[in-house]
């Protein structure tokens, strides 16, 4: 009898130890993250590098771009908006995690802001400490700028080494936009099932909560509140798990495999406040920003492709990652090959910049490496809000080739290995979209 017993535990030992080494191997699937090590000094033990530095894109981009090409339509003097505090009002904060809501809406208001691209001018207003302590050194004649000052002087012109000043150099705003995160309302719905037999079995559950914020833009001379505006946006989430909790023999095995994620909450309080801030612009300028919000891309999904040699969807946008497209070539005339194998690679530029984005690094890495395989074709793109009549837009796609022929250059891709293959006509003033809120420029053949 204890032979037998003997041999139940072991098998049930033996039992264990396979359901957690299935356990592990799941893990190692593709799908789990992955992380590089890099060794960034002599001697120095490496570190773990991850994904490279970023612009820091929203869904809004697009919608900004817009907004801020009507409203240099508009005409006139750019308006001087400032902005002051946009505090965290919910109240939410933990011991172990600290304040649930970013503390930095002020900072995220006045980057929507520049996201304008000069259609509007910010003062500031939130941080003037370092300019009104300069202003009191110099009110003490204390602040210099490295040169001599000829100031009029009771006997004459006498030359000083401080910096004079008569007043009158800060320029006043126009408005001036204040508020807050105003709602964190965790789990207002949540929903799931979940099976167990001898403490063995699947989970699954998604649960969704919202944030709220208040905003206002108010006439800096009068005091008055031109516009309030008030905005929410849910998030939803999921969480799956497989669990396993019980004995085998003598020893206790508890096992759970699982995934979870959610929407990134202040990212989508950063979103909420650039379409707040827009919202309040476009009250104070008369420009109606309802249009542009047609390029926002949760309306506007850019879609996604399949990545050569990678098994799964690309889940960056066409905005801050390549659109990949396999297993296909584009002729002379624009249209695709079926039986020629190549990439098509498409290089995002700003709205009116002629220069890449840091972004763009690892893309001209990835085609100087393909182009050792074979031609690449990549096409210049832009944002369908960059309207200009054909010479400009000429113009301003041939300094873009010449920045990207640049860049390749750097990676040892001479100049005469680029060709263009399709571009319009130069008398063409209509624009060709390849994505949701983006148009092609020029096609170009690498290789």
């Amino acid at each position: 009898m204890r032979a037998g017993m003997r041999g139940q535990m072991v098998a049930g030992k033996r039992k264990g130890l396979r359901l957690a080494g299935l356990s592990l191997m799941a893990l190692a699937q593709p799908g789990c993250v992955s992380l590089q090590q890099e060794r960034l000094g002599r001697g120095e033990e490496p570190v773990l590098v991850g994904p490279a530095v970023r612009d820091n894109r929203t869904p809004m981009d697009g919608a900004l771009a817009c907004f801020a090409d009507h409203l240099r339509a508009r005409g006139g003097k750019p308006l001087v908006i400032a902005v002051g505090d946009v505090r965290d009002y919910t109240g939410k904060y933990t011991v172990n995690e600290g304040n649930a809501i970013t503390q930095g809406g002020a900072l995220m208001v006045s980057s929507a802001l520049g996201k304008l691209r000069g259609a509007v001018r910010i003062a500031e207003r939130f941080d003037p400490a370092i300019a009104e302590r300069e202003l009191a050194y110099a009110d003490r004649r204390q602040l210099g700028d490295g040169k001599t000052h000829e100031l009029p002087g009771p006997t004459g012109v006498q030359v000083v080494p401080w910096l004079p000043y008569f007043g009158g150099s800060i320029t006043a705003s126009d408005y001036y936009v204040v508020g807050g995160i105003t709602e964190l309302n965790y789990d207002i719905r949540s929903g799931g099932v979940e099976l167990g037999v001898t403490s063995i079995g699947p989970r699954a559950r998604t649960y969704t909560q919202s944030v709220a914020i208040d905003l206002r833009i108010i006439d800096t001379s009068s005091l008055l509140v031109v516009q309030t505006i008030s905005l929410t946006k849910q998030f939803t989430g999921y969480e799956t798990s497989f669990g396993l909790f019980r004995f085998f023999g003598s020893n206790l095995f508890d096992i759970n495999i699982g995934a979870k994620g959610q929407e990134p909450l202040q990212l989508g309080i950063r979103t909420a406040l650039e379409e707040a801030a827009m919202r309040l612009v476009g009250a104070v300028s008369d420009v109606d920003p309802d249009p542009c919000m047609t390029q926002a891309t949760w309306l506007t999904p850019v879609p996604t492709a399949e990545v050569p040699g990678h098994s799964g969807p690309d889940l960056h946008s066409a905005t801050e990652s390549p659109l990949l497209i396999g297993a296909s070539a584009i002729n002379d005339h624009g249209s695709v090959d079926g039986d020629a194998v190549a990439t098509d690679i498409s290089i995002l530029f700003d709205v009116g910049a002629d220069d890449l984005t840091a972004s763009s690094a690892p893309t001209l890495d990835q085609i100087a490496s393909l182009v050792a395989h074979g031609p690449v074709y990549v096409s210049l793109v832009a944002r369908d809000t960059e309207i200009l009549d054909p010479e400009k837009r000429k113009t301003l796609t041939d300094r873009r080739i010449a920045a990207f022929t640049r860049a390749l250059a750097r990676r040892g891709i001479a100049a005469s290995r680029i060709s263009s293959i399709w571009r319009p006509d130069s008398a063409d003033s209509s624009i060709q979209r390849v994505a949701a809120g983006l148009q092609r420029l020029v096609r170009l053949r690498v290789g």
